[in-house]
């Protein structure tokens, strides 16, 4: 029987602090229609209409390995890949329902292959199970508020066994827990109406995974969606609470705190256009600079960013995506010491940027250039060992000029007279404090 325990908690947790950024992978039939992931649900496609796509799913494209390749190189420590969406179909060879990648003409476990290549590419491996099912027949049709036959009377909900559903769900999990090996993270979505906690047979769910798996991080989502914090922020965690907020299509104004003013561990997952899975028509993509600004936002309020790819059909990541994902990771490559490890700093956000922290290590992100030596607000000339550009190493002499004699309280540092910041997108400046 689960039973919170703080220290186990923090012990479990240490490693996603340290990561601080990761990849989502939203991959599956819905590739081919190419209107997102939940387009079944949308045009209120039926299931027969639907099975055209599973006769056809066939991907020859990158697949897998490569997805793995491509977080790790955009400086991402962990992934995370929809195991089953929504829609029901699962990536992976589950004994219960032939509905799964493995009876398609391609006749491959997908999730087998990536939590391969994840390991050997040293990342930290998460699977996203849908407690959602649109294709299970006792799962509610008629009018639940998300189904594709929510509207159809003849889809009635007589006959269907709901309980005969949660068998099959927690069937489902006790596979992903039980046949890939050690997970570090299980990402459930998402609680609805009156389908949340105990609905799913939460505390069940729960005493089963961590049986199988003691050190797996779970988010909040048997109990909540996007939205809503979970039991964990109330002060009094439920069996089932989430070990982790998970704020969807957006960053917290600040941190997120418990009832009683204790931080909370969260991580923002984000699209990188404006659908999860793929789109062909949304050409809306955020460029790298603002993904890269985002990244550094989410750590400096105590965050974690998981930024989404929706693979095609084939299995390949958009170009738009790529080319994206190689500029973060040019940029992760010089600045990765000011993210991985870093946390709030504890001192007012400046006018030029954001600041991170870890330890006695501050990270000056700076976005825009000043008139003059640059002020680091938050600190004083006491307390400073070094200042050096991150990417460089190059030194940064603190500024004695007399155009700022009208501020003594304020350190400002001497950039030079160049009046163009070395990297356009985000300069970081470490100053590492005295002990």
């Amino acid at each position: 029987m689960y039973q919170f325990s703080r220290e186990e908690y923090e012990a479990r947790m240490k490693w996603f602090v340290q990561a601080r950024f990761g990849m989502f992978i939203h991959w599956g039939l819905y590739a081919i229609p190419a209107r997102g992931e939940w387009v079944r649900s949308q045009e209120e496609i039926s299931r027969e209409d639907y099975m055209k796509y599973f006769e056809e799913f066939n991907p020859q494209g990158a697949g897998p390995a490569a997805w793995v390749k491509t977080a790790k190189r955009a400086g991402m420590k962990y992934v995370v890949l929809t195991a089953k969406h929504h829609d029901g179909f699962c990536l992976f060879d589950s004994k219960y329902t032939d509905f799964k990648s493995t009876a398609c003409r391609c006749g491959r476990d997908f999730v087998a292959e990536f939590v391969e290549a994840a390991r050997a590419e040293g990342l930290k491996v998460g699977l996203y199970y849908s407690l959602l099912d649109w294709y299970h027949e006792d799962f509610p049709h008629y009018g639940d508020r998300n189904h594709p036959m929510r509207n159809r009377p003849e889809y009635s909900n007589e006959g269907r066994d709901f309980e005969r559903y949660l068998t099959y769900m927690h069937n489902q999990v006790r596979e992903i827990c039980t046949n890939y090996g050690k997970l570090d993270i299980l990402w459930f979505d998402f609680s609805y109406d009156n389908l949340r906690g105990e609905a799913w047979r939460a505390t069940e769910l729960i005493n089963m995974v961590r049986s199988l798996q003691p050190g797996v991080i779970i988010d909040n989502r048997l109990e909540v969606s996007g939205e809503g914090y979970g039991s964990l922020a109330s002060g009094n965690p439920t069996p089932y609470h989430g070990d982790f907020i998970t704020p969807e299509q957006m960053i917290p104004p600040e941190g997120i705190r418990d009832a009683n003013g204790k931080e909370l561990y969260w991580e923002a997952c984000v699209t990188m256009n404006g659908n999860w899975g793929y789109h062909a028509a949304d050409h809306y993509f955020k460029p790298a600079s603002m993904l890269i600004r985002k990244l550094v936002e989410c750590v400096s309020k105590g965050g974690n960013l998981l930024l989404n790819v929706g693979p095609d059909a084939q299995g390949n990541i958009p170009e738009q995506s790529l080319r994206a994902l190689e500029e973060i990771g040019t940029w992760m490559a010089k600045n990765e010491r000011s993210i991985c490890g870093c946390t709030k700093a504890g001192i007012e956000k400046p006018e030029s940027g954001r600041v991170t922290r870890n330890g006695d290590h501050l990270f000056f992100h700076l976005y825009e250039n000043s008139i003059g030596p640059m002020p680091l607000p938050g600190i004083s000339k006491e307390q400073i060992k070094s200042i050096r550009y991150l990417a460089t190493g190059a030194e940064v002499p603190v500024s004695t000029s007399w155009v700022h004699s009208d501020y003594p309280d304020t350190v400002f540092a001497d950039l030079g007279p160049d009046p163009v910041l070395p990297d356009p997108v985000d300069t970081v400046l470490e100053v590492v404090l005295k002990s």
